[in-house]
């Protein structure tokens, strides 16, 4: 079977199943897995001088260890290639998330903000029902394209070693590439990394959700793309944005310190709520069946 053919099963599987508890009680998630080792080595080696350095041994250690793990098990077959790509996939628990935090928020907006703060790094002890929504709806974005578009990219070009190798460097950035004392030198070349293996798939998810949103404001995108903090998120948030005719980002709480962050569509509307994040949701999956359904015409193609 080709990649293409193998994804589109990944893809089928991991939204049909999502994450089966009843699997990750008894045994660690390959995420988990990847986060200790990382955290080991964050131990081990970010300490003492030359930390860039080491940083750089890190990244190219997550590599070598993607390609290795992934090319050994290939070796199980295409079956086990299907079962191992739809577990690092992520669609079915994004939503799943992102639905969660709108139940919370029907609810009352103390659920709401409870369920936000299991997908954002922000303080959300002080949201209103605007900035729960927002919150919800940039997770949605951004995890799109990290959890569910750029990891089946790099499965179609390169199978299971490029598919682990990019959550392997994922993963990494989100543990150590801060711009802070601690990671400023250590983290700096995985999340150089990251940035590079997200740069084409963050704009892929722009290009999808816009599409089946019917979005033509390609200029506006592009240029607010840029206005983020991020080289690659602010892509499928200005995507989306736009999509749901409402305003991303823009001023948020970190430990305490309030952030001027630039909007993203700033023309959008301001007042958010339960029917942007449901919005959001269907989104998300309108984008998947057109990821899905152009995977299937390459795997018909070749």
């Amino acid at each position: 079977m080709s990649l293409a053919a193998l994804l589109v099963a990944a893809l089928l599987l991991d939204a049909a199943l999502g994450e089966p508890d009843w699997l990750w009680k008894r045994l660690p998630h390959p995420a988990v897995l990847m986060g200790r080792m990382i955290g080991g080595l964050d131990r081990a080696l970010n300490t003492g001088s030359a930390r860039r350095l080491k940083g750089v041994s890190v990244a190219l250690l997550l590599v070598l260890t993607g390609v290795f793990a992934g090319t050994v098990l290939s070796l199980a077959g295409p079956i086990a290639e299907v079962v191992i790509a739809a577990i690092l996939l992520a669609q079915r628990s994004l939503v799943d998330h992102v639905r969660a935090v709108s139940d919370g928020l029907r609810h009352s907006l103390k659920e709401g903000r409870r369920h936000v703060a299991m997908i954002v790094s922000r303080d959300t002890d002080g949201m209103d029902d605007t900035a729960v929504a927002r919150s919800a709806i940039e997770s949605a974005a951004e995890n799109l394209s990290d959890g569910v578009i750029a990891p089946a990219f790099w499965f179609l070009i390169a199978g299971l070693p490029g598919l682990i190798t990019y959550k392997l460097v994922n993963t990494a950035d989100s543990m150590i590439g801060y711009k802070n004392a601690r990671y400023a030198e250590f983290g700096f070349a995985a999340a150089r990394l990251d940035d590079l293996l997200n740069l084409i798939p963050a704009r892929l998810t722009a290009g999808l959700i816009a599409v089946v949103s019917g979005v033509t404001d390609v200029r506006g995108i592009c240029t607010d793309a840029r206005l983020h903090r991020s080289p690659n998120a602010g892509w499928p948030e200005a995507a989306m944005s736009r999509a749901l005719g409402v305003a991303l980002s823009g001023p948020r709480a970190y430990d305490g310190e309030m952030r001027d962050f630039a909007y993203v569509n700033e023309a959008g509307r301001r007042s958010l709520g339960l029917v942007d994040i449901d919005g959001a949701i269907g989104m998300l999956w309108r984008t998947w069946a057109l990821f899905t359904a152009l995977c299937l015409m390459i795997a018909l193609l070749t």
